[in-house]
């Protein structure tokens, strides 16, 4: 589609579950992190953890470890503050699983991670006269890992984990709109896609703050949800209640048709 949207439009995406599949790797590295830290007493299955990121809060992986692991030490008897266990000692370890041992040359989970689109796909929405983006909970160097090395995106417009407070904070969403935003035009629509509970609040928020434009959230289905119709179908009603306006099995469903159909 080549000719310019009538109404100008961004579009900011999320990258996790969004760009690319991280069942095997993020969600690996925090099974991994949590079996770790709680002496092999217990693995979360992927359902725990769509479960604790369904609370909403839980967008950072570090920190979903931790909550995991303190969950089931209370569970045991043992208080929150009775833990022996330090966050930057949780980070390490999951970085070393996500990462690999070797700083220089990454070997872990994350040269492994499919993709979930191609970079032809972002060039239709720009032939189709839409702005986009990125803005994820993914540290920076992650982020640039999969958009520069891998979809040779040159320089990207991402924000990232080190860049703004954690999702559903709208802040990181607000920055990646600043730096997409054309001069001297009327508010631009923002569709923002990501796959969890959190980025569906990320945009109710940025509504809620700024009412000077049209919000739309945007829900993609992460590919480890989509293997049983059941819990496919019941992920889809989690996000179109936090929020979603419509919700897709994979991004690139989300064609500039489709795009011109949800601005209106």
């Amino acid at each position: 589609m080549s000719e310019q949207s009538s109404t100008h439009t961004i579009i900011v995406f999320d990258i996790d579950g969004v760009i690319r599949d991280v069942s095997g790797s993020y969600r690996r590295a925090l099974a991994d992190t949590v079996q770790h830290f709680t002496n092999n007493g217990y693995r979360p299955t992927p359902a725990d953890i769509d479960k604790l990121k369904s609370e909403g809060i839980w967008n950072n992986d570090w920190e979903a470890s931790q909550e995991l692991i303190h969950r089931y030490w209370q569970q045991q008897g043992e208080s929150r503050n009775q833990s022996r266990i330090d966050y930057e000692t949780i980070v390490g370890f999951f970085q070393s699983r996500y990462r690999g041992t070797d700083p220089n040359h990454w070997n872990g989970y994350i040269c492994d991670e499919p993709l979930l689109l191609q970079s032809e796909y972002l060039e239709n929405l720009t032939n189709a006269g839409i702005t986009w983006g990125f803005f994820s909970g993914a540290t920076r160097a992650s982020a640039t890992y999969v958009l520069e090395k891998r979809l040779n995106i040159k320089p990207p417009v991402l924000i990232a984990m080190e860049d703004a407070p954690g999702k559903p904070d709208p802040t990181g969403l607000f920055a990646a709109v600043r730096h997409l935003e054309q001069a001297n035009t009327s508010p631009a629509t923002v569709i923002y896609v990501g796959d969890t509970v959190a980025d569906m609040y990320t945009v109710e928020k940025a509504r809620s703050q700024q009412t000077d434009r049209n919000w739309i959230g945007v829900g993609v289905l992460p590919p480890h949800v989509q293997k049983l119709l059941s819990r496919r179908d019941a992920y889809a009603e989690l996000l179109l209640d936090a929020g979603a306006e419509i919700v897709f099995c994979n991004v690139q469903d989300l064609t500039p048709a489709r795009v011109q159909a949800l601005v209106g």
